[in-house]
């Protein structure tokens, strides 16, 4: 049942066992300050466990905390986290599967108390301050020092986050970048910033497999699309870059009422990561509620994705990917778009998540452990 789901697939020399993958979702699971917590080895173990071939695991902060997203993001920046880092590779790998960690600088939408951008526009009523070319110089560098951190903390590959608006996707798009120096305009100077990235990363990982979780659309009429998208995705492919994580949409755009709609339906991304797939070459990752195996089978064998991005899905019921190869899908516990975004309320608030789909054992042992 399902045999391209369940078939191998290479990326740059390393064979992952199936298409299946766990696309980052950050939950609020990591301690204080951003350790590497009990509860987030145990989330990440259930994870790994649940047969995917890769865990990709949520944005760790190339600078803490002027980049984090919170002060709970995990933090790749300092070696006094090397140790926790470790483990948790080592923790994925015990499950028998491949260890991604997800680097990022959360730009104008870090939680510091002035968020930097590459220009001055306006978010949420703060105004963010502009990078000078020095900071973004410095910043290329703390890139490339978190990835050479990951590993050597015994990760399978590294992802630049270029997604959901942050810093790496905020250059890029032609509504947060005004820049007029040689970071801005047109989009061959829009896209210099994340290929200096890549280009300093590469230099320090060698042959080592770098990914990029990439913005294709940001769902606003005055974002970057589709048409420059691609063309940036063709920028990325001739730099190195190992695979394509691809997504839409921002902060700014995820809760419009129109996107909400459309953030219903399986598959709802879908039509993006098949964009990309026909303007490059390199393995090429669809998510977005992709709930059934026959939908994950079928873009697949449509040749509209490679690999399959399983996040809110793969955490709901970890037992997903086994019930799908089992014919067992009956039993699954699908995540539900009409409970009220319960985790996403969570995690804004500061919060560790929770998934008001699980069953009333799994939610009173986790309810337990949070008193």
């Amino acid at each position: 049942m399902y045999p391209k789901l369940f078939s191998e697939i290479e990326i740059s020399g390393i064979t992952l066992k199936n298409r299946l993958t766990m696309a980052p979702l950050y939950l609020g699971y990591a301690g204080e300050g951003g350790t590497v917590s009990p509860l987030l080895l145990d989330h990440y173990r259930l994870m790994a466990k649940s047969g995917v071939a890769m865990v990709v695991v949520e944005n760790a902060t190339i600078d803490h905390p002027q980049g984090s997203g919170s002060n709970r993001t995990l933090r790749a920046d300092t070696d006094e986290n090397l140790d926790g880092l470790k483990e948790l590779a080592s923790v994925i790998h015990g499950e028998g599967a491949l260890a991604c960690l997800q680097i990022n600088h959360a730009g104008r939408f870090a939680g510091s108390e002035e968020p930097l951008a590459p220009s001055a526009v306006e978010t949420f009523g703060r105004m963010p301050r502009a990078l000078s070319d020095a900071e973004i110089h410095s910043i290329v560098d703390r890139f490339a020092e978190a990835a050479a951190r990951t590993k050597r903390a015994g990760f399978d590959m590294v992802e630049l986050h270029g997604g959901t608006g942050y810093l790496l996707a905020e250059f890029v798009s032609p509504r947060t970048n005004k820049r007029t120096d040689g970071y801005g305009g047109a989009l061959e100077n829009r896209r210099r910033f994340p290929l200096e990235v890549v280009a300093a990363v590469k230099k320090k990982l060698g042959d080592f497999p770098l990914g990029y979780r990439f913005l294709a659309d940001e769902w606003l009429p005055d974002g970057l699309q589709l048409e420059e998208s691609t063309s940036f995705a063709r920028s990325l492919e001739s730099a190195g870059i190992a695979y394509l994580s691809v997504m839409g949409g921002t902060y700014e755009s995820f809760f419009l009422p129109h996107i909400l709609e459309q953030t219903c339906k399986n598959g709802y991304m879908v039509h993006l990561a098949a964009a990309v797939k026909k303007a490059v070459g390199i393995p090429v990752i669809a998510a977005g509620r992709i709930a059934t195996g026959a939908l994950a089978e079928q873009i697949l064998e449509e040749s509209q994705a490679d690999l399959i991005g399983l996040a809110r899905v793969l955490w709901a019921d970890p037992e997903w990917p086994q019930k799908v190869k089992d014919g067992k899908e009956g039993a699954i516990v699908h995540c539900d778009p009409d409970c009220g975004d319960t985790c996403t309320k969570l995690v804004t608030k500061g919060k560790p998540a929770f998934c008001v789909r699980w069953p009333h054992e799994k939610m009173k042992a986790w309810k337990e452990r949070m008193e």
